[in-house]
């Protein structure tokens, strides 16, 4: 059935295309198209079609670059920020975005009663606005204001050059305060909802697409090429690799991997380093994996140069760090493949060639990648320890759930791509009580060193944050690190222009245009 229903999406699809239309492989449903509830990658290039913030990532080098702000200015030494709105910025239903709209759109992101994925990336860098996220202080305590109606000012916990840049993401998203005010959780419904982005949401077919259609309210409208946009909703990769290779799809970004070789010979494929890292987290508060040296044991039980050569095969890099290289920046050193080392700190936990040791479960969201990548390091755990794990397979919204609101799992697949281009996006997640810290993981020399790291600058910095990671890796293994990310986009870019390979995979609607 399954099969059908995209069979028939493809035919639509191909009868309907036209030079200004374009339609994405979007992965799974999305669990919401409320910016404040987004928390994954589907949910993100919907927020990017329908919605704008104060920034926008340049589409080549993921910087900021001014969206409803039409600039920024820091104080002398970066401990405040100020953007200038520009005036004429309207939602879809014509109401004006002011400074006001901005200070109550984040007031909402960080209200505690509301208890959203993601509120803690404000938080923790916007002076008094953790006391407000964790319930010791009111709205006021948060050191951001309306100076006037299209002026915005931010104070922040430390100097902060990139904050701007953090901006771009949707934890820092700018919504209708009007109309969740007037519709409550159903604003984001079709007819009811209201946007600022590019485009405004003309059909949504649960488990199938979601179409936007170009906002001419948009300030920018002008320079918007693109008619329409249709996300398919879709996690069987071969299904989307299909779509692409009938013409039905313009882009997808997953790949089967028992196709990579084919793959690897088409001229739209295209292959880039990416700022992101895939892992598995530890549940570190369910035995035995609340012993270090049972999650160093695992980490060192996996070749996982063999992972990427012969599971993946997509040009990814074995990973021990968690935070990938960058200038400045040298990730802390981990454990590599060591299966005699493993053994022996695995028997000096208490289960000597894996006796005793409990059937865990590996959680992964639905996709025959993940799958491939579960069986490969449950075999690996197999031959080099002797110990047995299970293989946990849900779908995107319930796996969410799973891993970051009830925490009932073992271990489970979780990917990182940097929301902005700094280490920090990397290791904030790991703080106690971080919404991102979905293994429960705690060090108070951990949490030390990153309040550090967000009162200085510099190299100095830099150095925190590197000994930081060395206590999440180095110290605790509190997250198993298995490959660094590269993309990987099925693309014709003889056709399209303003789509570039960048660090983030990060790929604003506006600039998407035909190639004249």
């Amino acid at each position: 059935m399954r099969k059908l229903l995209f069979a028939m999406i493809a035919l639509l699809a191909v009868v309907g295309l036209s030079a200004q239309d374009f339609t994405i492989v979007n992965g799974a449903e999305p669990a919401s198209l409320d910016p404040h509830a987004v928390e994954g990658v589907p949910e993100h290039r919907i927020y990017m079609a329908l919605f704008e913030g104060l920034t926008v990532s340049d589409p080549r080098t993921n910087r900021a670059i001014p969206g409803i702000a039409e600039s920024w200015s820091f104080s002398k030494d970066y401990k405040t920020i100020t953007f200038k709105l520009r005036k004429g910025a309207v939602w879809s239903d014509g109401v004006e975005i002011t400074a006001d709209t901005v200070v109550k759109s984040w007031l909402r992101k960080m209200d505690p009663k509301n208890a959203f994925q993601y509120a803690d990336l404000p938080a923790m860098y916007i002076a008094g606005a953790m006391d407000y996220l964790e319930g010791k202080a009111g709205p006021e305590s948060v050191k951001i204001r309306a100076v006037d109606k299209y002026t915005f000012e931010v104070q922040l916990v430390g100097p902060c050059p990139f904050f701007a840049d953090m901006t771009t993401h949707y934890a820092f998203a700018i919504v209708p305060i009007h109309a969740i005010e007037k519709y409550g959780q159903d604003w984001v419904k079709p007819g009811k909802i209201v946007s600022n982005g590019p485009f405004v949401l003309s059909e949504w077919k649960p488990q199938e697409k979601i179409v936007v259609v170009k906002n001419n309210k948009y300030w920018d409208a002008k320079n918007v090429a693109l008619k329409k946009v249709t996300f398919i909703a879709n996690d069987d990769i071969n299904v989307g690799y299909n779509l692409y290779k009938t013409g039905a799809a313009d882009w997808t970004e997953t790949v089967p991997l028992e196709l990579m070789d084919e793959v690897k010979l088409r001229k739209d494929f295209h292959v880039a380093p990416e700022y992101g890292t895939y892992y598995y987290i530890f549940n570190v508060t369910r035995k035995p994996l609340d012993d270090a040296r049972v999650r160093k044991a695992l980490a060192m039980a996996i070749n996982k140069n063999d992972l990427v050569n012969k599971v993946t095969r997509g040009g990814q890099i074995p990973a021990n760090g968690f935070v990938p290289p960058s200038a400045g920046y040298t990730p802390a050193k981990g454990y590599g493949y060591d299966p005699e080392t493993a053994r022996k700190l695995l028997a000096e936990a208490g289960y000597p060639d894996g006796k005793g040791f409990p059937t865990l479960q590996i959680l992964y969201n639905t996709s025959a990648s993940h799958k491939r990548i579960a069986e490969f390091i449950q075999a690996q755990w197999k031959d080099n320890l002797g110990i047995n794990v299970g293989l946990l397979n849900q779908e995107w919204g319930t796996y969410l759930d799973t891993r970051s609101q009830s925490h009932n799992f073992d271990m489970a697949r979780a990917g990182w791509i940097g929301d902005y281009l700094d280490p920090s996006t990397f290791l904030d997640m790991w703080v106690t009580g971080g919404t991102q810290n979905d293994g429960l993981y705690s060090n108070p020399k951990y949490d030390e060193l990153m309040a550090k790291s967000r009162v200085t600058s510099g190299s100095e910095r830099y150095q925190i944050m590197m000994d930081a990671e060395k206590v999440l890796i180095d110290q605790d293994m509190a997250v198993l690190p298995l490959y660094y990310y590269v993309t990987q986009n099925l693309i014709d870019l003889n056709k399209w222009d303003g789509w570039y390979p960048n660090p983030l995979n990060t790929h604003p609607w506006k600039f998407v245009r035909p190639k004249k």
